[in-house]
């Protein structure tokens, strides 16, 4: 009697293990994982993927193959992760507040929520002017563009990019009108600048920082509440001393990964987040050295911390005109 309550259980046992998710341990890719890239190479997406990608094959053992798959903002790349099939071997990665507009742009069908976060940094945008250029301070580039609307040029990655997102923010703040030139990619915009076929560019830290540190981009400010410090530059101030009204909510980057791949793989995935995220020591050097700061998320606190940026870029993309869908329509209220 004993013996058959005991294989009772047993079996029972079995078959709870079975319905159970597997454990993070239980995914370890046999294949090489395709990561797209939906920018240029070199710009700030380009870079921090390849460094993570580099830190997470050791973790798993298995290559990650970097594509950079560039176009209409982004979208192509990121359309191109979220239709493949969803076994895991694909990712996208990117600005959270990019992935969370393209809904209301109509460009890609999904939303912030449908996406597994797990976030590396988050960037700042900087005012970055040809040093040719007269102006020295934020107030000075500001009052030349009231003086001379729609004539000063700003390069910038596009309709989605930090570098438009960061204008639309001044655009918001203080009326001025300005000359966008869309390159493909942070890295492009961000050397457009350096060369003169614009005044400035208006793209993130990270892709301006070795320029400005030689002295090929003039900083006239972080397009943000706080100064930053550059390493081996100093400090770039804040421009909210000269736009009050400014608001600059932090952009997460990070990697994306379609809802509706097996558990196990978002298991390791956060996992690894948790455990060895926090203390990765190339990571870390990177944000230093970049004028980034380094704040690894997943699940709902990345969900969280995203929201803010990704609510204001979707409106001040509705309220410039260039949405077809409102974003209170999909779950986005106004900020």
């Amino acid at each position: 009697m004993k013996k058959r309550v005991f294989l009772q259980a047993t079996a029972a046992l079995a078959v709870l293990a079975a319905a159970l998710p597997a454990s993070a341990e239980d995914w370890k890719p046999t294949r090489p994982i395709n990561l797209i890239v939906p920018w240029a190479a070199g710009g700030s997406t380009d870079q921090v993927t390849r460094i993570t990608a580099a830190e997470l094959e050791k973790i798993l053992g298995q290559t990650i193959v970097i594509v950079n798959q560039p176009g209409a903002s982004g979208a192509i790349g990121t359309r191109n992760a979220l239709t493949a099939d969803k076994d895991g071997y694909t990712w996208t990665a990117g600005a959270a507040q990019d992935l969370g507009a393209y809904q209301t742009l109509g460009s890609l069908n999904a939303s912030i929520k449908d996406w597994h976060l797990f976030l590396n940094v988050a960037n700042v945008s900087v005012l970055g002017v040809n040093p040719q250029r007269p102006w020295k301070t934020g107030k000075e580039l500001i009052d030349a563009m009231k003086a001379k609307p729609g004539q000063i040029s700003v390069a910038t990655a596009g309709v989605t990019s930090a570098g438009h997102a960061a204008m639309d923010r001044i655009v918001s703040a203080t009326g001025v009108k300005y000359k966008e030139v869309s390159y493909d990619g942070g890295n492009p915009a961000v050397l457009a600048a350096v060369a003169g076929e614009t005044d400035l560019t208006s793209q993130l830290a990270v892709e301006q920082a070795d320029m400005i540190r030689g002295k090929r981009l003039r900083p006239l400010g972080v397009v943000g509440e706080k100064p930053l410090e550059l390493e081996g530059y100093g400090t770039i101030p804040s421009l909210s001393k000269d736009i009050p009204n400014l608001q600059a909510p932090l952009n997460y980057f990070g990697i994306f990964i379609p809802k509706g791949v097996p558990d196990n793989v978002i298991q390791t995935l956060e996992k690894i987040w948790a455990e060895k995220m926090p203390a990765d020591a190339a990571l870390k050097k990177y944000a230093t050295s970049r004028g980034a700061v380094y704040d690894p998320l997943y699940g709902e606190a990345a969900q969280k911390a995203v929201f803010p940026a990704v609510q204001l870029n979707a409106w001040n993309i509705f309220n410039s005109g260039k949405a077809k869908v409102p974003p209170d329509t999909i779950g986005i209220p106004k900020p």
